[in-house]
């Protein structure tokens, strides 16, 4: 029987050699053939991987398509390919995507979704297949921020950047706060507002900010670490805060170099970004989060009216207090003397005695009780030097500016300027005549 004639590459092969198929044996052939020179296949596959990792182009791009074929390993490796998106369901292209575990990080990614992915080409030589490694993956259209706040939020989470057990104590009193905010917001105004009603004694200092758009996360950054700087009258406690507006506004407190300076901070920090509906990542790794910036400056500071009547109700409590163990000591005396009296012998020698130790006894009720009323006094003076207003009523005054700052020192006044100045009881307006001079040093206690 003969053999079934050669096809396709056969055919060719055939020809060379010049076979005839019903005789096996092989036809010497006119002229010889050369044999190409050839190559390992690993060589090539080797050769073409150094070609792309070559190509800068290759090794740093972004490429926008739709996630096809989605496999997670059991390792927790994502595998998929990238397509472009057509309307009939099929695509001119598609690239396979390897998006292995130390960076994805358990992100949420699915059959169909539309995704902007940064990497870099590869070959997988066991396969000899191209693939684009992935290093990162955003979600484009809808949801796009809040899948990025949540893969922030998951990473930062991740580190401890949230957690409760490092969030410190505010100040209870502070001396000087730092306000991270526009210059030219209403959010600045509010703030001095705030604690000028409730707690004059507090003095600000502002570290101007971008609040939105481009470089503002780094300038909010570089605001919180300006005031951690300072070396002269550096502030207890800082604010970062900003007005209402939509997710795009809001979104520098959402970013990366923010949450950093806010968690590097070495001050106490308070987040007050928007309204009560909206929470930040800045939100959750400050020290205290506050629903406004109104009411982070009244989570700042005390209220002086509020203070006032704590000093008068501890000061009423000592009072009853002390006046309480005098009437006992009184009592335990008069008991004593009785039982003194009952017990002693009536005749003269005796009573001399008794009068005598009477007297040592009422001497020694006087001199207790001047201890306790010399106690009473201090402590009198103690609860009244806590008062706000104490200050005040020794003849002290605060004075203000025009923009209803408080003055510290002369120098920040200038010839005709508007001041206000209050005292124990009452404030005036008044003018300044002329410049600063240098004071004279008070004397030493």
């Amino acid at each position: 029987m003969p053999k079934r004639p050669p096809t396709g590459f056969n055919v060719r092969r055939a020809q060379q050699q010049r076979i005839d198929w019903d005789n096996s044996q092989p036809q010497p052939t006119e002229q010889p053939v050369s044999t190409p020179q050839s190559r390992p296949v690993g060589e090539v596959a080797r050769h073409i991987k150094s070609q792309l990792k070559a190509d800068p182009q290759l090794n740093d791009v972004w490429i926008e398509g739709e996630v096809r074929s989605f496999n997670r390993s059991g390792a927790g490796h994502y595998y998929f390919d990238l397509a472009d998106s057509q309307k009939d369901g099929k695509s001119d292209a598609a690239l396979a995507c390897a998006f292995f575990r130390r960076d994805n990080r358990g992100m949420a990614v699915q059959q169909g979704d539309q995704v902007l992915v940064h990497g870099s080409a590869d070959v997988y030589l066991p396969r000899g297949s191209l693939q684009i490694i992935v290093d990162d993956l955003r979600p484009i259209g809808e949801g796009v921020l809040q899948a990025e706040f949540e893969r922030l939020f998951r990473n930062l989470n991740a580190e401890g950047l949230f957690n409760p057990e490092r969030k410190r104590s505010l100040p209870p009193y502070p001396r000087r706060i730092g306000v991270v905010t526009s210059p030219s917001g209403a959010v600045w105004h509010d703030i001095q507002q705030v604690l000028s009603r409730r707690w004059p004694l507090t003095s600000l200092v502002l570290s101007p900010c971008l609040t939105q758009g481009a470089g503002a996360a780094e300038s909010i950054a570089e605001g919180i670490q300006r005031l951690n700087l300072l070396t002269v009258d550096e502030p207890d406690l800082i604010i970062v805060a900003r007005g209402g507006g939509s997710p795009e506004d809001l979104w520098a407190y959402n970013e990366e170099p923010v949450a950093r300076a806010i968690f590097a901070s070495d001050i106490p920090v308070i987040s007050a970004v928007g309204h009560e509906t909206d929470v930040s990542i800045a939100d959750h790794v400050a020290d205290r989060r506050a629903p406004t910036p109104s009411a982070a400056a009244e989570i700042a500071v005390p209220d002086r009216a509020e203070e006032a009547a704590r000093v008068a109700g501890l000061r009423q409590a000592a009072d009853q207090k002390i006046d309480s163990r005098i009437v006992e000591l009184a009592q335990r005396g008069l008991l004593s003397r009785e039982r003194l009296e009952r017990a002693a012998p009536h005749p003269p020698t005796m009573r001399v005695e008794l009068n005598r130790r009477r007297r040592e006894l009422d001497q020694a009720i006087e001199r207790q009780l001047a201890l306790l009323r010399a106690q009473q006094t201090a402590s009198a003076s103690r609860l009244s030097a806590l008062n706000p207003l104490a200050t005040l009523e020794r003849g002290y005054a605060i004075v203000s500016d025009d923009q209803e700052r408080v003055v510290t020192t002369a120098a920040d006044l200038s010839r005709d300027q508007r001041v206000s100045i209050r005292f124990a009881d009452g404030e005036i307006a008044a003018r300044t005549t002329s410049d600063a001079t240098p004071g004279k040093e008070l004397p030493h206690a």
